[in-house]
C-alpha cells in the first residue's frame, strides 16, 4: 500500500508569536518550528499502516527552506521518501492555493491512502485536504481517531458532536486525523542519522507543471491580535448572600444583563 501524508510546518505551541511592524507576517525570529501536531497523528498512522500492510510511506508538504527540517523529522521518524515544494510564488498564499499545490504534487506519485491532521495549530486552517480531495476527485473522512483497513475499504471512527460515528470510504481516500488516533513515535538517534540519505525531492510550482488560479492566490491584507479579555472580578463579602447581591448589582449596573 502507497501511502502518503501531507504535512506542515508551525511554530511551537509554547512559542510566544509576535506581529511583524508591517502587520502582514508574523515575527519568526527566535521562534522555534515543529511538524504540526495533528500531522505527526498522521505520520505514526502511516508508520503503523505500512507494518501492518507493506508499501511505502512519503510525506508531501509546502514551505520554506526552512522546512526541510520538520521533513527530515518526518524521515527520522520511518518515513521511505519525502517531496517538499519550495517556491516563492507561494509565500503567503492561503489554505486553497496550498490545497491546489499539494494537489499537483500528489497526482504525480502513487498512493492508495491521503493522511493528514484535521487542521493546522498555527492558523487553525482545516481547508486545504478538501481542496486537495476535490481536486483529485477523492472521499473524505475527517477527524479520524481509529482507522481498519480492509480489502479496499478505509473503516473509520470520527468524532461527531456527542458521540463516535464509523464510516467506510472507499480507497483511494484521504483521511483527517484527530486526537486519540495514536501516540507518534519519537525519532530515534539511528532514525535519524538514516534520514539524512533518505529520497528528499524539492520542487518549484513549474516543475509541478502549476500555476495559481485568481480564485487560489490572493493578498494579505494584515494580521491582529485577538482583542485581551476583560479583568476578572472577585466578588466581595462575609457571606453567600452579600456576594450574590453584589453579583446582581455587577450583572445591572455593569454588564447590564439583568
Amino acid at each position: 500500500m502507497d501511502i502518503i501524508v501531507l504535512i506542515k510546518q508551525v511554530p511551537a505551541t509554547e512559542s510566544i508569536v509576535s506581529i511583524s511592524p508591517d502587520r502582514k507576517e508574523i515575527q519568526e525570529t527566535d521562534l522555534k518550528w515543529i511538524m504540526n501536531p495533528y500531522d505527526e497523528l498522521a505520520v505514526e498512522e502511516a508508520l503503523q499502516i505500512q507494518a501492518e500492510k507493506g508499501g511505502t510511506v512519503t510525506v508531501v508538504a509546502v514551505g520554506s527552506d526552512r522546512a526541510v527540517d520538520t521533513v527530515r523529522t518526518a524521515l527520522a521518524m520511518g518515513v521511505d521518501t519525502a517531496v517538499l515544494i519550495n517556491d516563492p510564488a507561494v509565500i503567503n498564499e492561503g489554505d486553497y492555493a496550498i490545497g491546489e499545490i499539494l494537489a499537483a504534487a500528489v497526482s504525480k506519485l502513487p498512493y492508495d491512502l491521503i493522511l493528514t491532521g484535521h487542521r493546522t495549530v498555527d492558523t487553525d486552517s482545516w481547508l486545504s485536504p478538501f481542496v486537495v480531495a476535490e481536486t483529485l476527485g477523492l472521499p473524505v473522512a475527517s477527524l479520524v481517531t481509529k482507522v481498519t483497513i480492509v480489502d479496499d475499504k478505509a473503516v473509520c471512527e470520527r468524532t461527531v458532536d456527542n458521540g463516535i460515528a464509523t464510516v467506510e470510504v472507499t480507497l483511494p481516500a484521504i483521511l483527517t486525523t484527530q486526537r486519540g488516533l495514536n501516540e507518534p513515535r519519537y525519532a530515534s538517534l539511528p532514525g535519524i542519522m538514516k534520514a539524512k540519505k533518505k529520497p528528499l525531492e524539492i520542487k518549484n510550482l513549474a516543475e509541478l507543471g502549476i500555476t495559481l488560479t485568481t480564485k487560489a492566490s490572493g493578498e494579505r491584507v494584515g494580521l491582529k491580535t485577538p482583542p485581551k479579555r476583560a479583568v476578572g472580578h472577585i466578588l466581595q463579602g462575609q457571606s453567600v448572600e452579600e456576594m450574590a447581591k453584589e453579583l446582581v448589582k455587577g450583572l445591572r449596573e455593569n454588564a447590564k444583563v439583568i
